[in-house]
């Protein structure tokens, strides 16, 4: 397995790249003034709104809100992971990726040999196909079966011959190595028996790959018709079928751009497409899509096609794709649904009919998820009497709050209302009362439980029990980008025009609120640090007095500050990169486009830090006075304490005055 990348290597490659040559190169970029500009390759429009800046080495889509510097704009734009898009900018510079070897030790278990030992059975099963008695078997199969010999290679499709042990004997060359292969379960033990023998016998072979085109597992059809028709990999170290689809590795490099994805239910479907052209199949393994399944396809594309049988099993396969892509539909995505006729696979349709009229038919008769939702839902119904409608709705609420806030909730609301009779507000206000209501019921049980449980003895409690609440300003417990959402001008042109011309700025203020933004002292520390990096060094050591507790934004700041210490002449673009694509790397996006002000305050931003180290010994001091009275007063009256401790118990009581601005009464 290669080690991590060293950042030296990231920040020196951000450095010598140019935005400009990379984004230009897949997106014809037009000079507007010290600028770029284009339409924006995320979203569809019309008015060019996607701005590049060479000065900020930084991109800016003032429709859809895309940014990023030039290892995002790979990564988002060519569907690549961190590792791939850094090593697809330093081949265009023609340098070598180092990795950092002594960096694995904290990066789980090496399964370099699983992987490679995967490479060897993909070798021997291509192998056999060619080479071995029984091949001719397979190739007549393959050939009748429509796959020409491009395409069997394409796929790195093989043949797993008959016998027990033709793997064992050629890839188990050691007992370390045999149980590699149980463990990946190309091999499979019999306990009882106490034997070992190959999983794969007498099929088919289709080599799976991951997101990095590294082959993880295999699918087996037989030549005839014995059961099971297909075999899968069992799970293994580096194989987890519920989050894996056949073709998408192979889907992605056929397409610079992928706009839409059609998932199909078998491996040959998937081949048998992409021999006719039709390049953006995928399948499932064996399994029902999942939520994991659409959380990695929405990854890649905006619209996902879902291709099934027309029968029972079709329309229960594409429930439960529903139900896996509610949770994920969010505003800009789209789900359809294209049943084929009944005894029909999209292999013998695309046959039957070729690609052009097989993807004229996902254009017209694909229906889309909303309708798929309500023609299930109805289809026992009686929508013209009032329990019929009430029925719908209660059969609804529950796909429908599945959904992420947005304006297709929104929408689907006022479909169930048009369907229903019943007012959108009032269904919502419905929906929300009663899974409060089963929250609460949630609670009482949870609670319920919880008093039949036995409790430990605890320790007895003071009679004079002291509280104290610390309820900080900006206090956050955790990022939240929501919060931050921006609403966008409709004529945002000057905004563009003026966006990346603002002086003493390496982030400038694009957003316009109706509201204006409360920032926490943190959250304004950060955002002046990312507007002017050279700031960093004017704040004293030790950087831990600025920890406060249950704050993130604290934290970031933190490691902001530690970072550009260490780098004072950092650019913004390359500081966003060392935390691109996580929690952390959105925040500073976050806060780096609120529009709190451009110039460089150099005195505020001192003082903010100096207020967050006063509300952290503030904090602490707190902490340690609660400290002392509990531990202090626990089971003791205050005519019980001794005189040292009373005289700190008066200390605390002038000390707790005098920041309160209260005066003794005289």
């Amino acid at each position: 397995m290669a080690g991590r990348i060293p950042q030296y290597f990231i920040d020196d490659l951000l450095t010598r790249i140019d935005i400009v040559d990379v984004i230009d190169h897949r997106v014809k970029l037009k000079k507007t003034g010290r600028n770029y500009s284009a339409c924006c390759p995320f979203h569809q429009e019309k008015t060019p709104s996607f701005s590049v800046s060479p000065d900020k080495q930084f991109y800016y889509c003032f429709g859809c809100g895309a940014s990023g510097n030039a290892l995002g704009f790979v990564m988002d734009f060519e569907h690549l992971d961190f590792p791939e898009a850094v090593d697809t900018l330093a081949g265009q510079l023609g340098l070598d990726v180092p990795r950092e070897e002594n960096a694995l030790k904290n990066r789980g278990p090496d399964h370099t040999e699983l992987y490679n030992l995967m490479n060897k059975a993909v070798d021997f099963y291509t192998g056999q196909l060619k080479q071995h008695n029984h091949s001719p078997r397979a190739t007549s199969y393959l050939k009748n079966r429509g796959l020409n010999a491009a395409t069997c290679q394409h796929f790195a499709i093989g043949f797993a011959p008959p016998g027990w042990d033709n793997l064992k004997s050629e890839l188990a060359t050691s007992p370390e190595k045999e149980l590699q292969l149980i463990n990946t379960g190309m091999l499979v033990k019999n306990e009882d028996r106490n034997t070992i023998y190959d999983r794969f016998r007498d099929r088919i072979i289709f080599p799976i790959r991951d997101s990095r085109g590294r082959y993880i597992a295999f699918g087996g059809r037989v030549l005839g018709d014995e059961k099971p028709k297909y075999l899968n990999s069992p799970e293994s170290p580096i194989f987890h079928k519920g989050k894996e689809l056949y073709g998408l590795w192979e889907a992605r490099q056929a397409n610079r751009k992928l706009n839409r994805i059609l998932v199909v239910e078998g491996y040959m479907d998937v081949v048998a497409l992409a021999q006719q052209g039709i390049t953006n199949a995928v399948a499932t393994l064996g399994t029902a899509t999942t939520p994991d399944h659409m959380v990695r396809l929405f990854k890649v594309v905006s619209e996902v096609v879902f291709c099934f049988d027309g029968d029972d099993a079709g329309r229960r396969a594409a429930w439960r794709a529903l139900e896996s892509t509610l949770p994920n539909m969010q505003d800009g995505r789209q789900a359809r649904f294209l049943f084929l006729p009944q005894g029909e696979d999209p292999d013998s349709m695309v046959q039957q009919e070729g690609a052009e009229q097989f993807n004229e038919r996902i254009k017209t008769q694909a229906i889309s998820l909303d309708n798929l939702l309500f023609r299930e839902l109805e289809s026992e119904l009686d929508l013209t009497t009032m329990d019929g409608r009430a029925r719908l709705a209660k059969l609804a609420q529950p796909y429908i709050v599945k959904l992420p806030e947005g304006l297709f909730h929104q929408l689907l609301l006022k479909k169930l209302s048009d369907h229903t009779g019943l007012d959108t507000h009032y269904l919502q206000a419905h929906f929300k009362e009663t899974a409060h209501a089963k929250d609460q019921q949630r609670a009482v049980q949870a609670e319920a439980e919880k008093a039949t449980q036995p409790t430990p003895q605890s320790a007895p409690t003071s009679s004079y029990e002291t509280t104290y609440s610390y309820d900080h300003s900006y206090s956050e417990a955790a990022f939240q980008s929501s919060d931050y959402s921006s609403d966008y001008s409709s004529d945002y042109s000057s905004d563009r025009d003026n966006y990346f011309s603002l002086e003493q700025q390496s982030f400038p203020a694009i957003t316009t609120r109706r509201h204006s933004t409360k920032l926490s002292s943190c959250g304004y520390a950060i955002r002046q640090l990312l507007c002017n990096p050279e700031f960093a060094s004017e704040v004293a050591e030790p950087l831990s007095d600025l920890k406060l507790p249950n704050n993130s934004d604290s934290s970031l700041l933190i490691e902001l500050l530690t970072v550009l210490k260490k780098n004072p002449a950092m650019k913004t673009s390359t500081l966003i990169a060392q935390w691109y694509g996580t929690d952390k790397g959105d925040r500073l996006k976050v806060l780096a486009a609120l529009d709190h002000g451009t110039a460089a305050h150099s005195e505020e931003f001192l003082d903010t830090i100096a207020t967050i180290r006063k509300s952290n010994v503030e904090v602490q001091s707190k902490n340690l006075h609660s400290s002392f009275l509990n531990t202090s007063l626990q089971n003791k009256k205050p005519s019980q304490l001794d005189d040292e401790t009373r005289k700190k118990y008066l200390e605390l009581l002038e000390s707790k005055r005098q920041s309160l601005n209260y005066k003794k009464s005289e």
